[in-house]
């Protein structure tokens, strides 16, 4: 990467003040290289390579920028130089690092803002967190259905410097009605003397100002569009999402899913920053209740105190049938997980998706059913405890995997459909979760097997 291999020398032309060298460097570079150099550079340095760049890349590079990075930043610079940068920045863009500010730090950078920018911004914050609304932009271009294709390219070429993107024009009526988008390709195609509702299909997609911001990224993904406009609830076209911002989403639920499924709080800043006492604090609450949860292990323990002391030798086996179980728990509620994340499998399909995994998890409960048979056979070898009753003890093992395995993908299939119908997120039901409910049961099932099996023999 570019700014990694200059670092050096573009830390020593800050050391030696060569600092008209510097800027001219810094201009050939991309808003994206000179973000990545920043991040690394001490925070004196940052800021003097900051005030090198010119006003619209400082404030691209700044949009390119992480929020502890941003923060860093408006720290170090006077009121004059924040409020250029924030009058400057793309409302979205401004309303992600807005939000992430205490109530106290958003409203005096508000203040900064010119009327206009104040407004835009109050709007945009004034929309519910995490909806759509917060995401969008209101920069676009909308043009009338009865203007002539050159009134509409006059008009994008008198006002689109400030639009966020220029692959789709918006088409509205009088009282600002969203009625189709059209690709800036026809219009440079078109004649120009055809009219803008010569272009028009009717066949468009928008969100909802309220719609949740989860909603966009499945939109996008289904639809495969740069940019889609927001309407409010009476179909007024108010602002446009583009894919960029709908990627850091998707980016920030994916990172929160995998949070979720290894048994973490969601983290609210990066794990390299997040101060030690947060994190054990976001690690230990559910840490606490999986070891809650371990303790009814030690029940069902006892429980089958007097088999295991008749039987010291089914103990050995206890990891292998409970893990296997856990795992396959595991393994189908991540599968579902993601296929829900994705849109692949609803609520309604549930049945469908059991019916499946009943199937798959008894296939893999008798594959390894059958390789914990051998495997008994096998240890007897070096384990005589097992030669008394070899063939019932391999039996055991072996049913008792299938049981298992089968209960654990059972499971690891409904959970998320069951926490899903609750509104309550599925991710939540993998991992260390999951590994801990089959915990107890899994051991239920193997002393139930082994006291059907070995009942008259060895207990």
């Amino acid at each position: 990467m570019l700014s990694k291999l200059l670092q050096p020398e573009i830390q020593s032309l800050i050391a030696e003040k060569k600092l008209s060298i510097l800027k001219e460097v810094l201009n050939e570079w991309s808003p994206a290289d000179i973000a990545d150099l920043l991040v690394d550079l001490p925070g004196h340095e940052k800021v003097i390579i900051f005030r090198l760049l010119p006003n619209e890349l400082a404030t691209d590079t700044f949009e390119h920028l992480e929020i502890d990075t941003q923060m860093d930043l408006l720290k170090a610079m006077g009121k004059s130089e924040v409020a250029d940068i924030l009058n400057e920045m793309s409302p979205d863009d401004r309303t992600a690092l807005l939000e992430e500010l205490p109530g106290a730090a958003a409203k005096q950078l508000i203040q900064l803002l010119s009327s206009e920018e104040r407004k835009v911004a109050l709007t945009l914050l004034g929309y519910p967190e995490d909806s759509v609304g917060r995401l969008m932009t209101p920069d676009y271009i909308a043009v009338k259905p009865d203007w002539t294709i050159e009134e509409a390219l006059n008009y994008i070429r008198d006002n689109a410097e400030d639009s966020e993107t220029l692959n789709i024009v918006y088409v509205i009526n009088d009282k600002g009605n969203l009625l189709d988008d059209i690709k800036i390709r026809e219009f440079i195609l078109a004649r120009l003397d055809q009219k803008v509702s010569d272009l028009m299909d009717g066949n468009y997609v928008a969100l909802n100002v309220t719609d949740d911001q989860e909603t966009a990224v499945n939109v996008f993904k289904k639809y495969d569009r740069v940019a889609l406009p927001v309407v409010d609830k009476n179909g007024v076209l108010i602002g446009i999402v583009t894919v960029d911002d709908v990627l850091d989403v998707a980016e920030e639920e994916a990172t929160e899913d995998i949070q979720k499924l290894a048994a973490v709080e969601v983290l609210e800043e990066p794990y390299s920053t997040i101060p030690i006492f947060s994190m054990v604090k976001k690690r230990v609450v559910w840490l606490t209740i999986l070891f809650l949860g371990e303790t009814l292990t030690a029940f069902a323990m006892g429980h089958f105190k007097d088999e295991i002391s008749k039987a010291v030798v089914l103990s050995m086996f206890i990891p292998l049938i409970i893990s296997s179980g856990g795992n396959s728990g595991s393994q189908a509620s991540t599968l579902v997980i993601r296929a829900m994340a994705l849109g692949e499998i609803k609520l309604k399909d549930w049945w469908k998706i059991i019916r499946r995994e009943v199937f798959s998890g008894l296939s893999i409960g008798i594959i390894l059913g059958a390789i914990g048979f051998f495997q008994v056979i096998l240890l007897s070898r070096f384990i005589p405890a097992l030669n008394d009753h070899l063939i019932l003890i391999s039996l055991t093992v072996g049913f008792s995997l299938i049981g298992v395995v089968l209960w654990g993908t059972l499971l690891g299939s409904t959970m998320p459909f069951i926490l899903k119908s609750f509104s309550v997120d599925p991710a939540t039901s993998s991992g260390p979760l999951m590994a801990t409910l089959v915990d107890v049961t899994g051991l239920i099932i193997y002393f139930t097997v082994a006291l059907t099996v070995l009942g008259g023999t060895l207990l």
